[in-house]
């Protein structure tokens, strides 16, 4: 098994499109990339702590390969928008890949120039690609969102 983080604004829809994975077999929404330990949903939503709202993805590589999650993250989020999803704005909803390896680094680096080249989006792209440093899981009212909630996604 191996881990991939991704930031594509609110976990909650990301964490959904991951489940779908076959090959996945753990999606959990979290925080990364930011400076305070142990940050609390609340901590995060101030802006101030510098974290990123993000999934965890723990995959089989002989199922589904680090490039074809890749290709989830372009799918299912707007990599154009400077720390904005949707209506949720703030860099906790950032676009960003963080790497666990150097070689998801390069993979991550060649998957986004090849979408720049190919002009997949419209606008520039403004993913961040960030060496992983830690997670702090979300709370559990955070996990299974969608799921527990009856709500298709």
């Amino acid at each position: 098994m191996e881990l991939a983080t991704f930031g594509a604004g609110c976990f909650w829809g990301i964490e959904a499109a991951f489940r779908k994975v076959d090959g996945v077999a753990e999606a959990v929404s979290g925080f990364a990339g930011g400076a305070l330990e142990n940050p609390t949903y609340e901590d995060v939503c101030t802006g101030t702590t510098g974290h990123a709202e993000v999934v965890q993805v723990e995959f089989d590589p002989e199922k589904v390969s680090y490039q074809e999650l890749l290709e989830v993250f372009w799918a299912v989020h707007d990599p154009t928008t400077l720390n904005r999803q949707g209506p949720d704005i703030g860099t906790q909803y950032r676009s960003a890949i963080y790497y666990h390896s150097m070689d998801q680094e390069s993979l991550a680096r060649q998957s986004l120039a090849r979408k720049q080249e190919s002009r997949a989006f419209r606008d520039p792209i403004v993913t961040e690609i960030t060496e992983y440093s830690e997670f702090f899981r979300a709370e559990e009212y955070h996990q299974r969102y969608f799921e527990r909630r009856g709500q298709p996604h």
